[in-house]
């Protein structure tokens, strides 16, 4: 497991000073939290002595139906004894390394790709190998040579792991052509597929996309979560996944916390149960929309020439890239100083790549304070090019690990 200097200049980016467009908080002041907190109080006093006791390692029966009534919403039909609930999907994608690397193997990502994710796959010594993606979500033809060139030189591939709607940092989408042709791949390959999908409720347009696992229910371990569509403080995620794995993944949850929260669990199916919680998504689409707006026209407004950045068509995030010879890290304690951060794009590869990138959040700031922060932000860029146009570049820093920020920032 591999620290990171970057964490220390965040415990200043929090000050409320500093707008920050780095953390991928959800904006949870948005929730009716009033009737929130009646529901809990109200659990505890009609179920208590079930909300406080030890649950089950798979997780609540009646909340894994639940999961499979809010998954169908995105194309997907399953059976709840294939449902496993774990704390917060950041769990799951943990379970199931543990069960599949072993110390060498392969997982192939999109390259840029969660950071929490390749924290984690390095903490079990797996090689992370990254895929090519543009504006449409993975290449299918570089996934293709990317897995013949692996397994030509003998490596073992286990999984190739993806947040294919509004990703997680890039803000891209895989296009409807592009999924059937990864589906396919994969399965000529035998490479099984873990699809993370955190975002996909929270499209700006129309209604949710359709997931890899609703065309493919053998070849895909399928992540969700209610962080982002309910809160994240509740820690409620799930993994869907076949029998066979299905059964590993209980054997490795009651290994690592026996069994987790049946409190947080009784609350989130309460909350499905008696709330309106489609609209209350709808709320949070019209929220991040508007504040992903406010991200593209404050880019567009004020960025100097060479800056450019993905359009999100849902989710928390915008990817930018800088001029060549600059390096987002080297930027970030400038900006910190500046009263603005963002997240250096070197903590999303695996390979060390990233210094021109840079991930900027839209989700939590409200959108003046985006505005501000990107004007701020554009100014140190415009003062970096500068010196740049004076003296030249030098070379990017070294660099070891994984940048890794806290969990409010991944």
């Amino acid at each position: 497991m591999v620290a990171s200097e970057v964490r220390a200049l965040f415990s200043v980016a929090s000050r409320p000073e500093v707008v920050s467009l780095a953390g991928g908080m959800p904006y949870v002041t948005a929730l009716p939290l009033d009737v929130v907190g009646e529901l809990v109080a109200d659990l505890i006093a009609k179920r208590g002595p079930v909300a406080l006791q030890y649950g089950s390692g798979q997780g609540d029966p009646h909340l894994r139906e639940q999961i499979c009534d809010v998954m169908r919403m995105e194309g997907i039909e399953a059976n709840p004894d294939d449902v496993v609930v774990t704390v917060g999907s950041q769990q799951a994608l943990d379970l199931i390394t543990r069960i599949f690397i072993d110390p060498g193997d392969v997982v192939l990502a999109e390259g840029p790709s969660y950071v929490g994710a390749l924290g984690t796959f390095s903490a079990y010594q797996a090689k992370v190998i990254h895929v090519a993606m543009d504006s449409e979500g993975i290449i299918p033809e570089s996934l293709a040579q990317t897995i013949y060139a692996l397994k030509s030189a003998g490596n073992r591939i286990k999984f190739l792991y993806t947040i294919p709607t509004f990703q997680n940092p890039a803000g891209v989408t895989l296009s409807v052509a592009r999924r059937q042709q990864v589906l396919e791949i994969c399965q000529r390959a035998d490479v099984l597929i873990v699809e993370d999908n955190p975002y996909g409720m929270l499209g700006f347009d129309g209604d949710p996309m359709r997931t890899l696992r609703a065309d493919n229910a053998d070849g895909i371990v399928y992540l969700g979560s209610f962080s982002k569509t309910l809160a994240p403080g509740f820690r409620v995620g799930w993994a869907l996944a076949p029998h066979a794995i299905r059964e590993k993944l209980v054997l490795a949850m009651e290994s690592a916390v026996l069994s987790h929260s049946s409190f947080t669990q009784l609350a989130v199916g309460q909350y499905l149960a008696t709330q309106p919680w489609r609209e209350q998504i709808k709320s949070f689409r019209e929220l991040y929309r508007e504040r992903r707006d406010t991200m593209l026209s404050s880019l567009e407004a004020l960025m100097p020439d060479g800056v450019t950045w993905t359009r999100p068509g849902g989710g928390f995030f915008v990817w930018a890239t800088l001029p060549e010879g600059l390096d987002s890290k080297a930027l970030l304690p400038r900006a910190v100083a500046e009263r603005v951060a963002f997240v250096p794009g070197t903590g999303f590869f695996a390979d060390g790549g990233g210094a021109r990138h840079m991930r900027l959040s839209y989700c939590y700031p409200e959108p003046e304070r985006i505005r501000e922060g990107v004007r701020r932000l554009a100014g140190v860029i415009g003062q970096e090019l500068r010196v740049r146009d004076t003296f030249g570049t030098g070379s990017p820093a070294e660099r070891a690990g994984i940048d890794t920020p806290g969990p409010d920032l991944a």
